[in-house]
């Protein structure tokens, strides 16, 4: 075999392109064509973006995308509300305390005041940890993790009225989704958690929005925010995944704050050939980032999650619930559960023994039987207590999840094959919280009175909950806090 051949079969087998050669060198002659070059990105990508964001107006918002926007703040504050006293939230503001700055702005659920950016960071965590957020289910982003945690925790420092905030918000939500459309789904399978990556995208552009920065400012904020990516996929199951939203809450408000004082960045951070999207993905859509600012509304597409788990088991509980439900089944009368799902199912909530809560989360497994077990797919479902219940331990061995072609990670086909022969059947083409069929807002009123249920009282849980329907008429968006703090 001559050295050229060994070359191309050590660089086969390596997964490598055959690189070209040098001119006159041994490998000159053999040498593979040189790849097609790629099209030449859109410019300016990163500066109409910032244009856009400075520019837009309350007042420019259509009703839908605003009526959206006030849900995604109810359903944050609820989240955020009962995710305040978990573990990991415990453990964040216990470590951060001592190195807190003066105590600007408190924390969702509970009596601390911590600086603005520790603060937004501990409430994008909390949040989070439940996995009960929001959900732009075009590229699995929990959009006002990062954004909400980051502009209420400003809005207690200087004052923004309710609808500064609401349009902030907005304007943050869509800039982090139209950014991660640009790359998912091929940014996500590598690894990336998207919440994360994109969302700090989604806080400098809503931070810098309320800290009235100009085009130049807030293209170095998105030029900052590009700089700080966050989020890996390996934390999913663990404290570490609610890190993600957190920091890059704490991240936004660094890259704004900085520009806010002409610290300079790239113009082109997105779009450069060594900038954002080209560092971190094999997909560039910028078209997604810049066609249709203003007319066509990403925000408007967020969803809110009836169960407390990652998105793609929603299906499977939805299907499992309806025919517990229409059967009153039990888990002795079941003999096996088939699922045919989408291959994301498997690859996010593939976990067949969860010993932890947050494991269970991840475990399609533990989501179907919790719920023939106990009707529901609430926090309590996946609970340390939960996932170590004999009864749902048992029940899970006998779910068989299947990748099937043509499946959509929307869509399950639930198959329960039950002791005494029957065989029971449930298709869900779109589970509820979906685009198509979503949570109403009695259920989004219902979520958050069972989160906030313990933590504040009945009388306060209301008084939060009015007061973010009413936020475009609040003189002051830090009213919701004050609301939601404990006594």
């Amino acid at each position: 075999m001559s050295i050229t051949d060994r070359r191309t079969l050590l660089q086969t087998a390596a997964g490598l392109p055959l690189l070209a050669a040098a001119p006159g060198s041994a490998f000159a002659q053999s040498a593979a064509p040189a790849p097609a070059a790629k099209p030449e990105a859109p410019k300016d990508v990163t500066r109409k973006l910032a244009s856009y964001i400075v520019n837009a107006k309350y007042e420019d918002l259509p009703a839908n995308v605003r009526k959206e926007g006030v849900r995604t703040i109810l359903n944050w504050v609820g989240v955020a509300i009962g995710g305040s006293h978990h573990e990991t939230v415990d453990i964040a503001a216990s470590a951060l305390g001592p190195f807190s700055g003066p105590p600007q702005a408190s924390l969702f659920g509970r009596h601390e005041r911590f600086d603005i950016m520790n603060a937004a960071f501990i409430n994008g965590v909390s949040s989070h940890i439940f996995d009960y957020d929001d959900t732009h289910l075009k590229t699995i982003i929990h959009p006002a993790g990062p954004v909400a945690s980051a502009i209420f925790a400003h809005a207690e420092m200087q004052p923004v009225s309710g609808k500064e905030f609401l349009n902030a918000l907005v304007l943050g939500v869509e800039v982090e989704c139209r950014i991660g459309n640009a790359v998912y789904p091929n940014h996500y399978d590598v690894g990336w958690h998207i919440t994360g990556t994109a969302g700090v995208f989604g806080a400098a552009a809503a931070m810098g929005k309320l800290l009235k920065l100009n085009e130049q400012q807030m293209t170095w904020a998105l030029g900052l925010a590009a700089s700080q990516p966050v989020g890996l996929r390996e934390s999913f199951g663990s404290m570490n995944k609610s890190f993600n939203p957190g920091r890059a809450a704490s991240n936004g408000i660094f890259a704004a704050i900085l520009a806010s004082k002409n610290y300079t960045s790239s113009d082109g951070m997105i779009e450069a050939k060594r900038g954002w999207a080209n560092t971190i993905s094999t997909k560039q859509d910028y078209t997604e980032i810049v066609s249709d600012l203003g007319k066509r509304y990403e925000s408007a597409l967020n969803t809110y999650k009836p169960f407390a788990c990652g998105i793609v088991m929603h299906p499977s509980i939805d299907a499992a619930v309806q025919l517990r439900n229409e059967f009153h089944l039990t888990a002795d009368q079941i003999d096996h559960i088939d699922l045919k799902v989408h291959p994301l199912v498997l690859e996010l909530t593939g976990k067949k023994t969860p010993r932890e809560g947050l494991e269970g989360k991840f475990s399609i497994y533990h989501a179907v039987a919790v719920a023939i077990v106990e009707g529901a797919g609430g926090e309590k479902q996946f609970s340390n207590r939960a996932v170590n219940d004999p009864t749902i331990v048992a029940l899970r061995a006998k779910v068989n999840p299947v990748v099937t072609p043509g499946v959509e990670p929307a869509q399950v086909d639930m198959t329960i094959v039950l002791k005494d022969g029957r065989s029971l059947h449930k298709y869900i083409e779109k589970a509820i919280g979906s685009v198509e069929v979503p949570m109403t807002d009695a259920m989004l009123e219902t979520k958050f009175s069972d989160l906030a249920d313990g933590i504040l009282s009945a009388q306060a849980i209301r008084k939060s909950m009015d007061a973010c329907w009413q936020i475009e008429t609040l003189a002051s968006a830090a009213d919701i806090v004050k609301l939601s703090v404990a006594g």
